[in-house]
């Protein structure tokens, strides 16, 4: 080993030195940048030859690479964490909002609403109110569930601008990234590392995680292409990108997916703000919507099944149903498939009957007369089929044919039954409840929670109201009242055997559970993202008093480095002088 040996080497020590300062000041600069992983330079010593070929000392230090101090596998925990914790988050707000609307611990509430409707029935059977403010309490009522549904509905069309919103951010991000995948792929063509370009696209991977949970599969200097389930939405330099796709529904709802924009292939989007919210919207605030509305349509049918079988004093002179036929549905049968005027509602007739009650008014006479109703779904063979059963025109005929009454379809094809001069009529006793399923004599318009309504004729002359009912030929005149009155507690079948009022209770205490445990899962989901986050800063994150050391360290490298170069060159010199 000569003089010039001994100066290569404190040459390597002295270079080696100066990128250590450089990475460690790099670390200190860097120690608050979000998503920078601390760089450690990896040293290597150099071999090298000796005056004795049996032995070496080496030929110094090189640095074989600057390197990120990264976990793979906890950063991918840390990205599903990140997914996990925006979802519980994003789910939480939706429920906590849910309650907000239905607002069931204050005074003004649908329970409260319910209640007084029922309430004020009570008080008409106990005569204490008039027909005007039973009237007036369920206007009330049924335009309380109008507000709230269109309350529902607007959180709804918010939730899908909001997943909109994000799924353009994820896109972005998207781009940005298979962006970075390009640069680190140019820039690493020589051998070198990328670190900061590495760095940023960890980071981009970690902002789009708060989106929708992805996975990524580093391939190096080629890029990390990211996945979606099994689909890459990311493949190196390239985005497919994501796109929204709405979808119209039979019913008139809109359907929300996340597609790749590239194919239209459909994602499955999990975790994330974005999975969360289109899990949401479609199971929450729908399963909100769908309660509401179930118990609005079947509150409708059932009191104006009732409403519809009742009596009042003077009886009724002329009644419309609500629903109306076309000319092809009039002699179509109810219960036939192709039946279209009955197509929208949430209920429908079945076999059976109701009783016709017609009063001449001089001599005080009344007959009855039944008519059935056919809707077994069986022919006179006894095969499956409709159509020996019961159409809208038989219907008409038949209430025709009963002496002092005449039936006609109007030109908007709704059922008419008028009382010729001096007659007046009831109903009593539906069986089939087509009655009610056709809006005769109604008390409530519509078919659910977005368009119930108390029958506008009611609404300007509330003495038509039919509180009382025919028991064994006399009028009792508070009959219907009290049969509206017992719906509070009445358990129907179509309501999975509840009554109206327990069913809504349901309803909230089911919300109420859901936006606990939500609550509970966005606690649990913060927690383990700041444990692995811990976990992630442990390997990657830059302690200052750790840099402190190693800048002392290579400090007193470079100035030892330095002191060998001077010896080197004054026995070099010395021998110089010799010569």
């Amino acid at each position: 080993m000569s003089l010039t040996g001994s100066m290569n080497i404190g040459r390597t020590a002295l270079a080696a030195s100066q990128i250590g300062i450089q990475t460690t000041s790099m670390n200190i600069a860097s120690a608050s940048t979000p998503g920078y992983s601390r760089q450690i330079s990896r040293l290597v010593s150099l071999r090298g030859g000796g005056p004795d070929p049996s032995w070496a000392i080496g030929a110094g230090v090189a640095v074989a690479g600057i390197e990120r101090q990264v976990d793979g596998a906890i950063q991918r925990r840390l990205w599903n964490a990140i997914s996990n914790e925006n979802a519980s988050s994003a789910l939480q707000g939706t429920y906590g909002q849910l309650e907000a609307l239905l607002g069931e611990l204050g005074d003004s509430d649908l329970s409260s609403e319910l209640s007084g409707f029922f309430r004020v029935w009570s008080e008409r059977a106990n005569q204490t109110q008039s027909a005007a403010a039973v009237v007036q309490q369920a206007d009330k009522l049924a335009g309380f569930m109008r507000r709230l549904r269109s309350d529902l509905s607007q959180q709804r069309t918010q939730a899908g601008a909001q997943i909109g919103a994000a799924v353009a951010s994820a896109n972005e991000l998207l781009t940005r990234v298979a962006d970075l995948n390009s640069q680190i792929s140019a820039a690493e063509v020589g051998g070198q590392t990328a670190n900061v370009l590495r760095d940023s696209r960890d980071q981009l991977i970690t902002e789009l995680s708060q989106f929708i949970d992805v996975s990524v599969v580093d391939r190096g200097r080629e890029g990390a292409d990211v996945l979606v389930g099994s689909t890459p939405i990311v493949l190196g330099g390239v985005s497919r990108g994501i796109s929204l796709l709405q979808e119209n529904n039979p019913d008139g709802s809109v359907s929300l997916s996340v597609v790749a924009s590239s194919n239209q292939q459909r994602l499955d989007v999990r975790s994330g703000q974005i999975g969360a919210l289109l899990a949401s919207r479609d199971t929450a605030v729908d399963g909100v919507i769908g309660s509401l509305d179930r118990l609005a349509s079947q509150l409708l049918f059932e009191v104006n099944k009732l409403h519809a079988t009742g009596a009042r004093p003077g009886g009724l002179t002329t009644t419309r149903s609500l629903v109306g036929f076309g000319l092809d549905d009039r002699t179509r049968a109810l219960n036939d498939a192709g039946q279209t005027a009955l197509a929208g509602l949430p209920f429908e007739p079945v076999n059976g009957g109701f009783v016709v009650r017609v009063r001449q008014g001089a001599s005080g006479t009344m007959t009855t007369t039944r008519i059935d109703v056919d809707l077994d779904g069986l022919t006179s063979t006894g095969a499956t089929g409709t159509s020996d059963d019961t159409t809208p025109e038989q219907i008409r005929a038949a209430l025709s044919a009963i002496p002092g009454l005449r039936a006609s379809f109007s030109p908007e094809g709704k059922l008419e039954v008028q009382a010729d001069e001096g007659f007046s009529f009831s109903f009593e006793d539906d069986s089939s409840g087509v009655l009610g399923a056709l809006g005769v004599n109604a008390f409530f318009s519509g078919t659910d929670a977005s368009d119930i309504r108390v029958r506008s004729d009611l609404v300007s002359q509330p003495t038509m109201l039919t509180a009382g009912r025919y028991v064994n030929n006399e009028l009792i005149e508070n009959a219907t009242a009290l049969d509206i009155v017992q719906l509070q507690s009445k358990s129907l079948t179509s309501l999975g055997g509840v009554s109206p009022t327990e069913f809504w209770r349901q309803s909230v205490q089911e919300l109420a559970g859901s936006s606990a445990q939500a609550g509970t899962s966005a606690e649990a989901a913060r927690m383990v993202r700041e444990a692995i986050q811990a976990q992630r800063d442990a390997v990657s994150g830059v302690s200052i008093d750790e840099e402190s050391i190693n800048l002392l360290q290579f400090q007193r490298q470079y100035q030892a480095a330095a002191r060998v170069i001077s010896v080197v060159d004054e026995l070099t010199q010395q021998l110089i002088n010799l010569v």
